[in-house]
């Protein structure tokens, strides 16, 4: 499957974006790819650390929304992160030059935008299962409305 560039489907400022590539899709999954290296975002001496993770699994949720409005020919709209339940990293970092798959996949979506993903970060020739979550998102029909509004449904 041909995915589209990462910078088509999180909005983010090129800089924030933290994923590299998707490497596959359907309607309730997404695997996306970080390389992590010393220019990395957050990077130190000894990798990325950890925490850093649920930004990971977080963006991937963002690109999953992304790529669904696109084959939809719809625009990709922002969304945002509401919190997570039981983020459980077996690692402290991710090392320089460790390959990631960020695994999320959908288990709720409501109408009113919420929606809830079981989220795994997997080391490439590592551990599975490096870090885990079930990540809460939200994305508003009209996010500058929801703004102005700063009400949920």
């Amino acid at each position: 499957m041909n995915m589209p560039d990462i910078r088509q489907l999180v909005p983010h400022s090129r800089q924030m974006v933290l994923l590299d590539r998707v490497l596959e899709a359907d309607a309730e999954r997404l695997c996306a790819e970080v390389r992590i290296h010393e220019a990395s975002i957050l990077a130190g001496a000894d990798g990325v650390g950890s925490w850093v993770g649920i930004e990971y699994m977080a963006q991937a949720i963002a690109a999953h929304a992304g790529w669904l409005a696109l084959q939809r020919g719809e625009e990709v709209k922002v969304g945002f992160l509401l919190g997570s339940r039981k983020y459980e990293a077996n690692v402290a970092s991710f090392a320089l030059g460790s390959v990631l798959q960020v695994h999320v996949r959908r288990v709720l979506q409501s109408e009113n935008g919420l929606g809830a993903f079981e989220c795994r970060i997997d080391i490439v020739g590592g551990p599975a299962n490096a870090a885990a979550a079930t990540v809460t998102v939200f994305q508003p029909d009209n996010v500058n409305q929801f703004l102005k509004d700063g009400n949920v449904g």
